[in-house]
């Protein structure tokens, strides 16, 4: 599949992962809490995790095909406080058949074209009894799944890098293999406000 060359959509999600929200943030450090080992972390983006990995994590191997984000993905790793390398190999692509202690999905599985096939990969890709750390959109209901349906199937998925709002992501998670440990519903914005991807799924699944 080779790299990917988006360059509207990394310029928009360079801007944005500039202005986060600290309520993002907040999911993003609960999300990586407690890693250990060598951490496999799909769409990178522009690094936004690393600031927030453990200590305890011996590696992180990140995944980013934009290569556009993934130079900027390169920079926040020199930062990191753990060892961070930056391939823009996609998660299908990679070649290196190691094994990892857990695999991280934040904000990714929306606009990956195949997530059940995506998913299968990164099973075989963990040691017995790794974790899958998630942070991802997911279908609401009512009313906003309503506006999740009408944004997939126009705009949204063309102006923000493939994003689909109305995935089921657990069930694919729990389809791929993965027994789920943990896992909770949280919001990015309030919940009055009428955003697609306000609603995210963030929990731990493990290869048994």
């Amino acid at each position: 599949m080779g790299e990917v060359d988006n360059p509207f959509f990394a310029r928009l999600w360079t801007r944005m992962s500039k202005r986060e929200p600290e309520s993002v943030r907040v999911l993003r450090r609960e999300n990586l809490a407690g890693l250990t080992g060598r951490v496999l972390e799909v769409g990178a983006g522009t690094g936004t995790n690393f600031e927030f990995y453990p200590d305890t994590v011996d590696e992180v191997v990140a995944v980013e095909p934009e290569r556009r984000l993934a130079d900027i993905a390169k920079q926040a790793a020199e930062r990191a406080a753990v060892r961070v390398t930056v391939t823009t190999e996609t998660v299908e692509d990679y070649a290196s058949d190691e094994r990892f202690d857990a695999v991280v999905c934040s904000l990714v599985l929306c606009s990956v074209g195949d997530p059940d096939e995506v998913l299968r990969q990164l099973f075989s890709r963990l040691r017995p009894g790794g974790e899958l750390r998630y942070l991802e959109h997911v279908a609401s209901t009512g009313a906003r799944a309503g506006l999740q349906k009408v944004v997939d199937a126009t705009v949204w998925p063309r102006l923000l890098g493939n994003c689909h709002t109305h995935r089921h992501t657990e069930r694919s998670i729990s389809a791929a293999g993965f027994v789920v440990d943990d896992a909770r519903r949280a919001w990015m914005f309030p919940k009055w406000v009428p955003m697609p991807v306000g609603e995210t799924a963030i929990g731990r699944a493990r290869r048994p």
